[in-house]
């Protein structure tokens, strides 16, 4: 039980730090002519793709549904990955980039509210206590501290975004009691591409990978390393552990394209950022010493049973 744990925190670290580099990809796509609807469709539409020629070289049965599940992949597909998507990129039209990003991380919230609601979760203080490091981390880290100036339609927009970033946890928790997690991955892209499709001129997509240098693969990165495997490893990562931890220890994502800035784009690390970066990772410490403690009950309970048996 403890192996299967610490597998489900290194997928979800994995594909946190994955998404962490997005901003590379779609600010490359961005340069290239597409905007930022046409850079979810291309983002949803290869990752369904890729999902879909893998499971029938391998397992075509995890491509069989029930009609009466499609209300869990409108849940990830739509409520989830267009809703948050449409919202965040309203917000940074609205507010700075570095506010939309922590807005989005106010998700954690919702998901431990959700969980406790929906799943019975334990909430306990050293769970609540990772959930407000990790998220001040994330302030500090987006260098928010110090701005001026308040937008109440940026900041509700940004709100609604962290919303539609948890749904996913919440309605994928429902979907893999019934489905196996490349069959999540699929159908929430693929609904969510289907959803996008009117609105995002596919036919100038197509223009764009054919003309513009470079632009195909950076799609199929963004398709296939940027979210394909990162939402396999997050959505298997759920299987063993509470959806509010899970979604706690995403935030290294930020922690990641803050580094990543740095490294690619010179962007400046500040003295503030690099202590929001050691937060989170505190953050993710706290979660860990939580687990660690319940190995060690666990184990002693274990005992307790041998003895008896004797």
């Amino acid at each position: 039980m403890a192996d299967a744990r610490f597998r489900s925190v290194i997928m979800i670290v994995v594909a946190g730090a994955l998404w962490g580099v997005i901003g590379l990809f779609s600010r490359a796509l961005n340069d290239a002519g597409l905007d930022s609807f046409q850079v979810t469709e291309t983002r949803c539409l290869i990752t369904a793709i890729g999902v879909a020629a893998i499971l029938l070289v391998t397992h075509r049965d995890y491509l069989r549904i029930e009609l009466k599940d499609l209300w869990m992949f409108f849940g990830t597909g739509v409520c989830s990955i267009v809703l948050f998507n449409v919202l965040y990129f309203q917000t940074a039209q609205l507010v700075s980039l570095s506010m939309t990003a922590v807005l989005l991380y106010t998700a954690p919230c919702f998901v431990l509210i959700f969980s406790v609601i929906l799943f019975h979760e334990r909430l306990t203080a050293r769970k609540v206590a990772a959930l407000m490091f990790a998220f001040l981390g994330c302030v500090l880290t987006a260098g928010i501290i110090g701005s001026g100036g308040f937008n109440m339609l940026g900041f509700a927009m940004g709100i609604g975004s962290g919303f539609g970033y948890s749904l996913y946890t919440i309605f994928g928790k429902f979907a893999l009691k019934k489905y196996h997690a490349f069959t999540v991955t699929f159908y929430t892209f693929l609904v969510a591409g289907l959803a996008l499709l009117p609105f995002c001129a596919p036919w100038h997509i197509v223009e764009v990978a054919a003309e513009v240098d470079g632009a195909i693969w950076y799609m199929l990165g963004l398709g296939i390393l940027i979210t394909l495997i990162p939402y396999f490893l997050y959505t298997e990562g759920l299987r063993g552990l509470d959806a509010g931890v899970a979604s706690v220890i995403a935030f290294i994502e930020p922690m990641v394209a803050t580094i990543a800035g740095f490294i690619v784009y010179g962007e400046e690390v500040t003295a503030i950022s690099l202590l929001g970066i050691l937060m989170i990772l505190f953050s993710i410490m706290l979660l860990n010493l939580e687990s660690g403690r319940l190995r060690v009950v666990l184990r002693e309970r274990r005992r307790e049973k041998l003895k008896e048996k004797v």
